[in-house]
Order: C-alpha cells, then sequence, then structure tokens
C-alpha cells in the first residue's frame, strides 16, 4: 500500500478558528486520512499551531503573558477544540518547537551555501506611533490592483495578488491604526526566488498536472507574474532566530525568520516532533516520510496538503521553491487539494461585529459530527459556499435526523418488540436484497470513487445514498407489514437492515466518526473497522442471526425552528 502523508494548512495561534477554517483545511485533511486508514495504508497526518509573527506578539501583550507562555496556553486550547471535533492527527505540533527551529536554520544554512540567499539592505515601514518597524502583513491599506481596502503588505486576501507594504494605497498600522509611517533603513535576509524561478515553473508544470483547478491556476497566475526575491527575516523578539554562526550581526540584532519561511517547514519539524515522541521500543523514521531519493523510503511516499485558496502561492510557489534551493532531496507536494471560501450569510465571519460561529462554540451547541456532515455537504470546492443556519438546519434534520438516525431506530427498536435482543434470522435472502446489494455496492463504489478524488461534498451526497438506500428497502419491504402474515419474511428484512446498519458504521467512519462508533456498538464492537468490499456489500451478511445486540439514543436530535431563533440571536444571521 501507499504511504500517505498528509499536511492541513497550520491554524494560527492567536485564537480559536471558525467554521471557514475547518472545511478549508483541517477537515477534509482528516476525513481523506481517516478513510485511508481503513483502506489500510500507511497514514501520517501532520498538523500544528503557527506560532510566530507579530500577532502572536500582539495577543500575548493583550493577554498580559509572555509570548512563550501565551502559545503553549493557546496551543493546548486549539489542540482541545481539534479533539472534540475528532481530528485524527498523528501529531499536533508547534512551529515555536526544538525541532521546527533546527530544522529552519538548517535550510537558511542549505540555502545560504548555495547562493540563495544575501543580505541587502532595504527599506522598511516604521510606525512612530508604534515605536516599532510594521512587519507586512502589519500594514493594511487599499490594494492598488482591485481597490480592496483591507488588503495586507504581503497579499491582497481579495485578489490573492502578492504586495508590498510600498505597493498599498492609503497605508496605516494595522496594530494603532496610525498613518504615521516613515521608511527607514534596515538589513535583511532575502530569499532568491528570481534566481529558481524555472526550477519552481517545471516543478508546478509536472506536479500541477492533476491539482485541481483553483490550486494550479492560482500558482500559474504567480508564475506569470514573475517570482521576486522576497525578505525572509524580520524585526521581532518572537521567531526562529537568525543563526549566529552564519549571520553574527544579524543575529545581534534579533533577527527572525518571517512566519512564512519558517512555518510550511513546521510541516518537517512537526513529523521531526512526532518521531522523537515514540515511546520505549518504539521506532519512529521522521526522514523516511520527509527526506530521499526515488530509491529512498521517502520516494514511495505520497504527500497531499489541504489549505484555503489564500494559503495555496505560498504553498505551491515559495516552499517549494526553498525545498529546491537547499539542493537536498526534500519530499514535495504532490496534490494540493484548496478550497475557497465558506462564508457566513454571504459575509465574512466577525468576532468583533457578532457574525459566525466558531469552532468552540459550534461543539458548545450540538455534537461534532452535526457538524462534520454538514461541513463536507457544503465543502466550498467549486465556488465559495454561504453558511446559513437555515440551510444547516434543513441538512442536519433531513440527511442526519430523517435519512440516518430514523433508519437506525425504527429498524432496531421494531426488531427488539417483536424479535427480542438478538438479530432475528428468518427466510434466506430474496430478489429484493439481492436488488439491495447490488444497489449498495454500486453506491459505494460511487462513494469510494469521489473520496479517492477527494471531492468531498460529492462523497457526502453519495454517503447519503447509501442511506437512503436503506430507506427504500425498509419501504418496500414493510416488515411491520410482513409481521402479520409471515414473520419469517419480517426476520429476514430486520436483519438485512441490521447488516446495512454494520455497513453504515464502516462508510460513515471518514465524516461522522462518533456516530459510527456508536453504530459499531450496537453489535459489541468498538474499534474502527477495515472497508468493506464490494462483496460484503453484496452479501450484506456480515451480523449473523443470533448475534446480541442493543439500541443507542437517537442518533441526532432535529433542530427545531425554536433553535434557529436561539441561534441567529445568538450568532447573527442575514444582514439586513
Amino acid at each position: 500500500m501507499t504511504r500517505h502523508l498528509i499536511t492541513s494548512a497550520l491554524p494560527y495561534i492567536n485564537g480559536i478558528k471558525h467554521l471557514g477554517n475547518m472545511v478549508g483545511s483541517m477537515l477534509p485533511a482528516d476525513v481523506y486520512a481517516r478513510y485511508l486508514r481503513q483502506r489500510g495504508h500507511d497514514v501520517l497526518y501532520i498538523c500544528a499551531t503557527d506560532e510566530h509573527g507579530t500577532p502572536a506578539e500582539l495577543a500575548a501583550k493583550a493577554a498580559g503573558l509572555p509570548v512563550a507562555e501565551f502559545c503553549a496556553r493557546a496551543h493546548d486550547a486549539q489542540k482541545a477544540v481539534y479533539d472534540g471535533f475528532g481530528l485524527s492527527f498523528d501529531y499536533f505540533g508547534r512551529t515555536s518547537s526544538a525541532q521546527n527551529i533546527e530544522i529552519t536554520q538548517h535550510f537558511a544554512r542549505q540555502l545560504k551555501a548555495n547562493g540563495f540567499i544575501e543580505e541587502r539592505s532595504t527599506r522598511q515601514v516604521y510606525s512612530l506611533a508604534d515605536e516599532r518597524f510594521l512587519p507586512d502583513r502589519y500594514i493594511v491599506g487599499t490594494c492598488p490592483f482591485c481597490g480592496y481596502e483591507a488588503a495586507r503588505g504581503d497579499q491582497c486576501e481579495n485578489c490573492t495578488r502578492v504586495l508590498d507594504p510600498t505597493d498599498l494605497l492609503n497605508p496605516r498600522s494595522a496594530v494603532s491604526g496610525s498613518t504615521e509611517l516613515e521608511v527607514r533603513e534596515t538589513t535583511h535576509l532575502f530569499l532568491l526566488q528570481s534566481k529558481l524561478e524555472g526550477e519552481v515553473e517545471a516543478f508546478v508544470a509536472e506536479a500541477g498536472k492533476e491539482w485541481p483547478v483553483l490550486a494550479s491556476s492560482i500558482a500559474r497566475k504567480w508564475l506569470t507574474e514573475g517570482l521576486h526575491d522576497r525578505a525572509i527575516t524580520r524585526d521581532l523578539e518572537w521567531g526562529v532566530p537568525v543563526p549566529a554562526d552564519v549571520w553574527p550581526e544579524l543575529a545581534a540584532e534579533g533577527k527572525v525568520f518571517y512566519v512564512w519561511f519558517d512555518a510550511p517547514i513546521g510541516y518537517i519539524g512537526a513529523t521531526k516532533e512526532w518521531a522523537d515522541a515514540a515511546g520505549a521500543g518504539e521506532e519512529r523514521d521522521w526522514r523516511s516520510w520527509w527526506y530521499g531519493t526515488d530509491e529512498d523510503a521517502a520516494g514511495g511516499v505520497r504527500y497531499t496538503e489541504f489549505m484555503a485558496k489564500d494559503n495555496v502561492p505560498f504553498h505551491t510557489v515559495m516552499f517549494p521553491a526553498t525545498e529546491l534551493g537547499t539542493r537536498e532531496p526534500w519530499k514535495k507536494v504532490d496534490y494540493v487539494k484548496a478550497f475557497n471560501w465558506l462564508t457566513y450569510y454571504g459575509g465574512k465571519f466577525s468576532t468583533s461585529q457578532n457574525r459566525g460561529i466558531f469552532i468552540d462554540d459550534a461543539l458548545e451547541l450540538l455534537p461534532a459530527d452535526y457538524w462534520r456532515y454538514f461541513l463536507m455537504a457544503s465543502a466550498p470546492e467549486s465556488d465559495d459556499a454561504s453558511f446559513s443556519w437555515e440551510h444547516f438546519s434543513a441538512i442536519v434534520n433531513k440527511d442526519l435526523a430523517d435519512t440516518l438516525g430514523n433508519f437506525v431506530n425504527r429498524v432496531l427498536t421494531f426488531s427488539r418488540k417483536r424479535f427480542g435482543d438478538e438479530v432475528p434470522g428468518g427466510h434466506a435472502a430474496g430478489e429484493a436484497e439481492a436488488r439491495l446489494g447490488a444497489e449498495v455496492a454500486r453506491l459505494l463504489a460511487e462513494y469510494e470513487e469521489h473520496l479517492d478524488a477527494l471531492q468531498f461534498r460529492k462523497a457526502a451526497f453519495a454517503l447519503r445514498a447509501l442511506w437512503s438506500a436503506g430507506n427504500s428497502y425498509l419501504e418496500e419491504k414493510a416488515p411491520w407489514l410482513e409481521i402479520k402474515s409471515d414473520p419469517e419474511a419480517a426476520a429476514l428484512t430486520l436483519r438485512t437492515a441490521m447488516n446495512l446498519i454494520r455497513l453504515y458504521a464502516v462508510v460513515s467512519e471518514p465524516i461522522i466518526p462518533a456516530t459510527a462508533q456508536v453504530m459499531r456498538s450496537v453489535f459489541g464492537t468498538v474499534a474502527a473497522d477495515r472497508w468493506v468490499t464490494a462483496e460484503q456489500a453484496i452479501a450484506l451478511d456480515t451480523v449473523p442471526a443470533g448475534a446480541p445486540f442493543t439500541v443507542p439514543p437517537v442518533l441526532f436530535a432535529k433542530i427545531t425552528e425554536d433553535d434557529l431563533v436561539a441561534y441567529r440571536e445568538r450568532f447573527g444571521g442575514a444582514e439586513e
């Protein structure tokens, strides 16, 4: 089986993320990782908190904590929320780790040795009001290309154009809002991307052949505009220090690497954290996932990255340029799964304006599987998608409560009432069961096809179709009528339906893992099962007659109109 390395864009350290962050990177990566594990593949799913840069310093200052302590607390808080959401990271690390510092400095040394980093005297924006140099992303203004009024100094989130702070119209400090800015002389390290442009173009031309259009088009647009040399250091107190053995003067000045230099390297750093965290007698080789030629172990790894569209340029161009410039065999991405944005009633999520729902609040309202299924069924793959409470409740009530939950409840409740706490026997399977098996096998193949292709919205629809097949079978056979004239026929129907529940427990695991575990527990199983084969789907006989079963609580409660009123009042609704 193929070895699969999976990473999702690193969540920034300053605060709990909203549903758009979840659907754009971490959740689909988790669904894919769970699916591949069930198919028997060797999977390593790595993520970490992105902890460096000015926002971390400012958030720590606002909290009245040293930045290192603030980041440690925030990392634990984020990890707890992701655990609550059912994310199955193999390791969730930190970009401030000793491992990431070591590897980032190694990259810098290699790039310097190969002539791809040089010192340059540059003019940088200094805020008189803040008494500090402002990193690019903490200068905001109007984008000169699209007119977006909240563009950052490093990139316009609206048109994704890469910017320099001096490009902005009407610039101001994002720290204080002050327009008292001046340009001062300072020295920084520059990554000479212009020297690597041809190699990056060749990489994108080859690897990008199978990327989705969203990812490949953004990468090619960036390359068409030409790769510019980029400053990779900043005047900050918090970050990966410039190594004193290579740049003693800059190290003495306290320069640190730009967060977007060390953050992608953080995937590698977190993998080394994972390896270093191995227990006694356990061996984990982080290099086999990241380092080696085609003849070595890393050559057999397929690397898939998940991210929202605003992260695509850095992952498809800047990080590959960094890897290429080391002249070492670092693993580069094979597939970039990019997502558009999830909006809130067509507008941006905003804490300050009480608009939108963030992950901790979501888990306070409803269990994770409600959100996991809805987000995958509404994944913004082909275009931006809009969250609304009305749409959310419709999906939950129709798909989860009525289609899956009601099927499980009425099958098990009716069977226990009529036949007791063991799976009934009844007649041998007949024509209806043969048709059902063929249909389930067909729908399963469709579901697998969409998951293999990382088409998550289509996969959720295919899963719903599998659930619907059970309801259609139940309506056709009508065991509540069969029981009156032919109890053995009703027993067959219920035994077949219970086998469907067992199948649903397996194939629903990637998207709704907690509910899948409940369905497995009906038949006394806890651990997740290997994937269903086509033969098993056709036969529907993995749960034998006589096997004990239990009836679980209702899987999904419906969302009521009163609930909707309360949700809109608390989180905001459609703008007037």
